[in-house]
């Protein structure tokens, strides 16, 4: 399901509600083991977890951007910088498992406000197969989404002017 895009007098929020059939603490470690980040985002590291920790993403040719951590509640928040912008993942027990949310403040739209959007839909799908032990193709994926997004922002630039 693609995610809920509004605009506020800040700029815009992305939110991404997924049920999903497993329980908290292992969609916590899916978010804050490394080893399993790796899997469903390539390039992002927890390097001090915690309220004032960090994380990274590597830019490729040996950079990397300092992340700082701002919400951090063991099993239930992790939120982090996101460039200008913020992410935050809210994990909520669910008879059955847990409702994962995923809310992205956007600053500015950019162009590459899109691809953005649409990579956070695909590795929130990656991130659910791996919990399902099923397989999953990125580039399909990104196929699907990336257009939906694109035209979503497009009509929310034109909407604004």
């Amino acid at each position: 399901m693609i995610a809920e895009v509004t605009r506020n007098q800040q700029g815009y929020v992305a939110e991404f509600d997924r049920k999903l059939v497993h329980e908290p603490e292992k969609v916590w470690q899916m978010l804050t083991d490394n080893q399993k980040i790796h899997r469903w985002f390539a390039g992002l590291q927890i390097e001090q977890p915690g309220k004032d920790g960090y994380l990274t993403f590597d830019l490729g040719h040996g950079k990397f951007e300092k992340m700082a951590i701002t919400d951090y509640e063991e099993k239930q928040q992790l939120g982090f910088e996101w460039g200008k912008d913020h992410v935050l993942f809210e994990l909520m027990p669910e008879e059955g498992g847990t409702r994962l949310r995923m809310v992205e403040t956007i600053h500015a739209l950019t162009d590459q406000t899109p691809k953005d959007v649409a990579g956070w839909h695909v590795c929130l799908d990656v991130l659910e197969a791996l919990l399902d032990k099923r397989g999953i193709e990125r580039t399909l994926e990104w196929e699907h989404w990336y257009p939906e997004y694109k035209r979503l922002f497009e009509s929310m630039r034109v909407s604004s002017e």
